[in-house]
């Protein structure tokens, strides 16, 4: 098997020999310095960017605030139903929780038909509690009442 052949190139840098001429003593490499003035130019970018951000956030806020207040209430309503479903799924989880709020809502279901659903008087009550409670909500008087 034959060793490949490395042509030895003499780069531009010093070496380490040409550095550290006496045996024994170790050289630290420094990285070549750039100029300071690069550096301040650079600092003066950031803080120019950041001293008008508060101003630039201000216009974007008030320029665009109806769409950003509903995209952030559309993101609370999704974290709040994904919240909701998974404490409701881990109350599942508990023996006889399940069974429990399901006899709940049989029952309350079944009392909510004898009281406002049997009799036509009281079918007339709920009509005017729903009524009044829209009229309530959307803040003007609803036809009818």
């Amino acid at each position: 098997m034959q060793e490949p052949e490395f042509a030895e190139t003499k780069s531009t840098e010093a070496t380490l020999t040409d550095i550290n001429s006496q045996t024994g003593t170790i050289t630290k490499l420094q990285p070549p310095a750039q100029p300071q003035e690069e550096w301040i130019k650079y600092g003066e970018q950031i803080s120019g960017f950041l001293g008008t951000l508060p101003e630039y956030l201000g216009s974007l806020f008030s320029k665009y605030k109806q769409p950003l207040v509903v995209v952030g209430a559309i993101v609370t309503a999704l974290v709040a139903v994904k919240v909701l479903l998974a404490i409701l799924d881990s109350l599942n989880d508990i023996p006889l929780v399940a069974p429990t709020f399901e006899l709940i809502g049989i029952g309350y279901s079944a009392w909510f038909v004898y009281r406002y659903l049997l009799k036509a008087s009281t079918r007339k009550e709920l009509t005017n509690e729903i009524t009044t409670l829209k009229s309530q909500v959307v803040g003007k008087n609803a036809p009818g009442a």
